[in-house]
């Protein structure tokens, strides 16, 4: 699967909800569907200001020229090899760049979760997004959903019907101070629209990833094994943090 179809599959829940990228979610999706139109969905993807620097670190960092290299999108939505070769340096230097002018004095904290993490979709999540500050300052529901929802997980798939499949996952949980995984729990999530799918040939016992609420590929063992890794150490990262930087920034 070309780079830029697979960026599309991970990059469409969260753009048709609204949340990121250009606006017209159902060219998106279409393109996404179809693969065809590799041009046009490069130039939607660079729209996307919250994943599109880190496709650029992580394709500068490995000298790999484009940043829809198939290897460095699957880097940032699932991980692999390449996000370990991304310098702690070269991450809080992004960040600066990214940050320093909304965060202000408040950049520091926002950082301190770099040298544990890795660059990673997970890591954007847990680390930049204020939810996990929130949940801290005692903000309950939301936060926790938006941090569920909108991180990379993966699952097995129990049941297919139409347009939706039945999957085991792991969802999160706070236990009052750090995010967690919770044990396994049966969600509904969607493989196609009217017909149109984004990803085909899923069977029963399949393992995918999870994107709000689309199931975006099916995850090789290695992939899963990535995904684990990633996802574990960017919960590691905030977790050990006394105070998570979008707290302070946010100002709860």
């Amino acid at each position: 699967m070309p780079g830029p179809v697979l960026f599309a599959r991970y990059a469409y829940p969260p753009n048709a909800l609204g949340y990121c990228g250009p606006s017209d979610s159902a060219a998106l999706f279409g393109m996404a569907s179809e693969g065809a139109d590799l041009e046009g969905l490069g130039q939607r993807a660079a729209q996307f200001e919250g994943a599109w620097p880190y496709l650029e670190l992580i394709a500068g960092c490995n000298g790999i020229a484009q940043p829809l290299d198939r290897r460095v999108v699957e880097a940032y939505w699932i991980g692999n090899e390449l996000v370990t070769r991304v310098p702690t340096s070269a991450l809080v230097a992004s960040l600066d760049d990214r940050f320093e002018r909304r965060a202000g004095p408040f950049l520091a904290p926002l950082t301190a979760a770099a040298p544990g993490g890795v660059p990673q979709h997970n890591f954007h999540v847990f680390a930049v997004y204020p939810w996990l500050g929130l949940l801290r300052a005692g903000m309950d529901g939301p936060p926790l959903e938006v941090l569920d929802r909108c991180r990379i997980r993966w699952g097995r798939i129990q049941a297919i019907a139409g347009d939706l499949v039945t999957v085991r996952s792991r969802p999160l949980r706070f236990n009052g101070s750090q995010l967690i995984l919770g044990a396994e729990q049966t969600e509904c999530a969607r493989r196609s629209l009217d017909g149109m799918v984004v990803t085909a040939d899923l069977q029963p016992g399949d393992t995918v990833a999870l994107h709000w609420d689309w199931v975006c590929d099916r995850l090789s063992p290695v992939a899963l094994g990535w995904l684990r890794y990633c996802t574990l150490r960017n919960l590691n990262a905030v977790n050990s943090l006394s105070r998570p930087g979008p707290a302070t920034v946010c100002d709860v």
